[in-house]
């Protein structure tokens, strides 16, 4: 009788399921997350962004600046609240959990129309390319909160679940622009597919915000890795924040934060609540169980005397509620918009201080989330203001930013001591769309210093600088440089590519076998009418990670070699454990064998390089500090220093031999290793 009243109830949800629109074969989907700008954060068709960790190192779960390993969220999702003529009754997208192995009690949404996140691009050199695109980098998700069993986990009932009976459409928005990179629009569309109305409906979005740097301190750390935080709210923006109160020394000195941006019917205000992880004593901070205590959690938000009393250092949750709605009839559905983000504080230290001079650039970039959100309406008041036109039939177009010209295609070619950046002119035929003039200006050039070895762990935006400026001479804006410095007299192509390249940047004195980024940006004039300030592209979209050395020796003439030589362990060069170390063999032929060997003649590893394919993905140094775009010169080949028994080796003195795979010629020397 058990197992007839559980298929009954696997058909009867199937049934549900089919009826609401809502596809029979579903997957969970987790696997994508924002990496157009310099924010990255995993985005799921099951009602959660980020992953717990559970995906970590190898995907962010909300990741600034992208690519640093300094992450801002254990786990978020949405929540939605209302009563209903059953009760009150709350759906949660995740809730506060010591880990999401085997989580099934508070993650209640399942996956819904599309089996997948869907992705699609403005961006007309994207694979994902649409012209339905809103942003940058949109995802587009449907899941429901329907079934009390899910059906990609074996149909397990969802503890508690009592459902409210929404589907929800999720859109994110990502941007590129150098001013709107660091957050994304998430866009939810919540639908009562129930027969009966639900009233004084809440939805929230909800956080384990953690500000830490993973490459210092791993979550496996445990408790330690989430009881240094600091929180707070903003009530004039509707945003709330977290920050690293004193885990990273430093090193994570940023904030990861939510904030409201508007809704259908329109709001302009939210609730704040913030609770003590697991907490089930405190009579303000603790962790609500039931769906009585979630929906008071959103319907009743702390006073300011309860927020500063939020403890540091601490492991406290997030929730940003907008509310409430009335009487959302079967089949009709409300429109709330929030935004994540994060920005670096103004100054790195102390890391305790979170002043309003520390949050000065996070205010900056909620103004520009709130002004993506904001469009036509102006000043966000959901009035068509007489100085306001809106364009669809009365209602504000939005998610559109003023634009800086596109950014550039380009190249960037290493070499011995040197490297050569290449651009295109596309650039400069760039349309702004809130002007409809062509107000191309300049381009820009960045690196980082010479000697400077990028790593996973630094800021990459910020460790750029920049090596060059160029503009029109025609005008009083900039330097009035012109362009005969970089411009080609002929543009060049790089076959089998067939972009025409027409400027060229020349970086000398960079040191072999080091990691450098470069990237080109272009700018435009700016806006007097609208007193719009120049505007700039992405330097993201065009940054490229190169290892300078020496090209691929066409003719077999040069002396093969090993740098550094000898190699000291624990010197500058040195990684910090035994698998992030690596030498380079310079002057090598196009296509090579490399074998390494004791004075004994005992073979300690040997592999193949292929200039066309190699850059050097396979060791541990580049996979952790590095992206799997970065390319080397074509004639060097980095070791880890690990023998093919997968072992470190030891001090001693080592030969090898180099054999060009299309001669035959073998070519021998050899190295020190001093530890």
């Amino acid at each position: 009788m058990k197992s007839f009243f559980c298929l009954l109830l696997i058909v009867f949800s199937a049934s549900i399921a089919e009826a609401q629109g809502l596809s029979k074969t579903t997957v969970d989907d987790n696997s994508k997350f924002t990496n157009v700008g310099n924010i990255a954060i995993t985005v799921s068709n099951y009602g959660v962004f980020g992953h717990g960790f559970r995906l970590w190192p190898q995907q962010p779960s909300i990741q600034y600046p992208r690519g640093s390993g300094i992450e801002h969220c254990f786990v978020g999702g949405l929540w939605v609240g209302a009563s209903t003529p059953n009760g009150i009754r709350v759906t949660t997208g995740a809730v506060d959990v010591p880990s999401l192995r085997n989580v099934a009690e508070g993650f209640e949404f399942t996956t819904g129309t599309d089996s997948r996140v869907i992705e699609r691009s403005s961006l007309p050199d994207s694979r994902f390319f649409s012209p339905d695109a809103i942003s940058h980098q949109d995802f587009i998700a449907d899941f429901t909160d329907v079934n009390t069993t899910n059906p990609n986990q074996n149909n397990e009932p969802i503890p508690n679940h009592q459902p409210l009976g929404i589907n929800v459409h999720l859109e994110t928005y990502a941007f590129n622009f150098s001013f709107a990179d660091n957050f994304v629009v998430f866009n939810y569309w919540i639908k009562n597919v129930g027969s009966s109305v639900i009233d004084s409906v809440y939805v929230a979005l909800w956080a384990d915000l953690v500000v830490r740097n993973t490459n210092l301190t791993p979550p496996t750390a445990g408790t330690p890795f989430y009881d240094k935080g600091g929180l707070g709210y903003i009530d004039t923006l509707n945003l709330a924040y977290a920050f690293d109160y004193n885990g990273d020394a430093g090193l994570a000195d940023s904030y990861g934060a939510m904030k409201f941006l508007g809704s259908t019917p329109y709001l302009n205000t939210t609730g704040y609540q913030s609770w003590q992880f697991r907490n089930t004593t405190d009579p303000t901070y603790f962790s609500p169980t039931d769906d009585n205590n979630k929906f008071n959690k959103m319907a009743g938000g702390l006073t300011p005397q309860q927020i500063a009393g939020i403890p540091r250092p601490s492991n406290f949750m997030t929730m940003i509620t907008a509310g409430p709605f009335s009487r959302v009839n079967a089949g009709d559905s409300i429109n709330v918009v929030f935004s994540v983000m994060a920005a670096k504080k103004r100054t790195p230290s102390p890391t305790t201080d979170d002043s309003p001079g520390q949050k000065s650039i996070l205010v900056q970039t909620a103004e520009w989330a709130q002004r993506t959100y904001n469009g036509e309406d102006r000043n966000g008041n959901g009035i068509e203001d007489p100085e306001e036109n809106w364009s669809d039939n009365g209602k504000p177009r939005r998610y559109f930013l003023p634009s800086p010209p596109s950014a550039p295609r380009i190249k960037v070619v290493p070499a011995d001591k040197v490297v050569e950046i290449y651009w295109d002119n596309s650039s400069e035929a760039s349309i702004d769309p809130i002007s409809n003039q062509m107000d191309f200006e300049g381009y820009r050039v960045y690196g980082p210093n010479v000697g400077f070895d990028l790593t996973l762990s630094q800021d990459l935006l910020g460790s750029l600088k920049l090596l060059g400026e160029f503009d029109t001479p025609q005008n009083d804006i900039g330097y009035n440089t012109g362009f005969n410095a970089i411009r080609l007299v002929s543009p060049v192509t790089f076959p089998p590519e067939t972009t025409k390249y027409s400027y060229k940047f020349t970086v000398p004195g960079v040191l072999n076998g080091w990691q450098y980024g470069f990237a080109v940006t272009a700018f435009d004039s700016g806006d007097s009418n609208t007193q719009l300030q120049s505007l700039e592209s992405s330097r993201i979209q065009t940054l490229r990670r190169v290892v300078p050395g020496t090209p691929p020796d066409q003719a077999g003439s040069a002396t093969v070699g090993v740098y550094p030589n000898p190699y000291y362990a624990r010197a500058y060069w040195d990684g910090s454990g035994e698998r992030d170390r690596k030498l380079y063999f310079y002057n090598l032929p196009p296509r090579a064998e490399i074998r390494i060997y004791t004075l004994a003649g005992d073979i300690v590893d040997d592999f193949e390089h292929d200039a066309s394919l190699y850059n050097a993905s396979d060791l541990n140094w580049f996979q952790r500090f590095s992206d799997g775009t970065q390319m080397l010169a074509g004639g060097e080949h980095a070791w880890d220093l690990i023998t093919q028994r997968d072992q470190a080796v030891a001090t001693g003195l080592y030969l090898f031999t180099v054999r060009n795979k299309d001669s035959g010629e073998i070519k021998r020397g050899k190295f020190l290793v001093i530890k």
